[in-house]
């Protein structure tokens, strides 16, 4: 089967592999959609997402979908040609956590993910025809969601638990920065989720005019336009340092701000003084728990994610794919690979 597999920093190759021998438990899905995410642009550039290092060849890809090919015997609940996305976390290990954080699956202490170095050997992603899932990582896709929205599933996701950590938002001002992928779902689902007013600030105007797709009730064109005073919630999705002491500014008194766009894992300077004096919550989210199920609900009818697929590309041409999604020039949100 064919896959894509970075081998370090600057090498990424489509490579032919085994397929995968389906075992008593597997589900064996067929993928015929992925998503490119920045983590995986970041790999192929650095050979490092974050803490994680890569150290040996990796399939990459977590934001996938397509059709269940084959089952273990011991599989039940789904049948072969049932569309299906895939949650991707693997909780591993054996820890004593508080009680609070047991729900919170996201924070268990080790985790792993389609397509992360972070353990060794690595845990392969699902930009590949075929791979291997556990029926409690299946995720069935209703008749009015498409497999390529599908793959989409996985950051709606993570923008929905973004928005959910600001608690209720019913009624509310929101501000969302960074229109990339995470950003234009964060407006979405503040929309969903029973937000009044919904503004989106970018660089560019390409991704503000996806945001107003999405749902954006304004935008601010960052360098141009001045951000709005006194909103309630700000969601933080460029992850630029340099952000977090403008939203600071703009959020109002004991307002919320949520970061969810990642941040270097050094030293940055942020003026803080306004998070004090003003007893603004400053809270980070990562990831999800269940979220891609709400997901998967809300792009059946209510939220469409068409306008944030901006380019799409066979599977082959996988090189050029992540050259486009790493150019904001190009103007691409999410660039799509055809799997199978």
């Amino acid at each position: 089967m064919k896959a894509v597999v970075v081998h370090a920093a600057g090498d990424l190759r489509v490579d032919e592999l085994p397929d995968p021998e389906v075992g008593p438990n597997d589900v064996l899905v067929e993928m015929e959609w992925g998503g490119v995410c920045g983590s995986d642009v970041t790999y192929v550039r650095s050979g490092v997402s974050g803490t994680a290092v890569l150290r040996e060849p990796l399939v990459l890809g977590h934001e996938v979908a397509g059709t269940i090919a084959a089952l273990g015997p011991d599989v039940t609940g789904f049948t072969v040609g049932d569309r299906v996305t895939v949650h991707p976390a693997t909780l591993v290990g054996e820890f004593d956590v508080v009680e609070d954080l047991l729900p919170r699956t996201n924070l268990w202490p080790q985790v792993r993910y389609f397509g992360s170095a972070a353990f060794q050997p690595h845990e392969q992603g699902g930009f590949s025809r075929y791979r291997i899932v556990r029926p409690d990582q299946v995720r069935p896709l209703p008749e009015g969601v498409s497999t390529k929205e599908g793959a989409l599933a996985e950051p709606f996701g993570v923008a929905l638990h973004a928005v959910k950590q600001a608690g209720d938002i019913t009624g509310k001002t929101v501000l969302v920065t960074g229109a990339g992928p995470i950003g234009a779902l964060a407006v979405a689902s503040a929309k969903a989720l029973g937000a009044a007013h919904v503004v989106a600030s970018d660089l560019s105007e390409t991704a503000l005019a996806i945001a107003t797709a999405m749902g954006a009730d304004a935008v601010v064109r960052v360098g141009t336009d001045d951000l709005p005073e006194d909103v309630d919630v700000v969601i933080e999705a460029s992850g630029n340092p340099q952000s977090i002491s403008s939203v600071l500014a703009v959020v109002r008194r004991g307002g919320t701000v949520i970061q969810v766009g990642n941040l270097p894992g050094g030293e940055v300077p942020v003026a803080l003084g306004q998070l004090v004096t003003r007893e603004i919550t400053y809270r980070g989210s990562y990831r999800f728990v269940d979220e891609i199920n709400d997901a998967i609900a809300l792009m059946d009818g209510t939220v469409d994610v068409s306008p944030l697929m901006t380019h799409e590309f066979d599977i082959n041409e996988a090189v050029r794919a992540f050259k486009i999604a790493g150019d904001r020039g190009t103007g691409s949100s999410k660039v799509m690979l055809r799997l199978s």
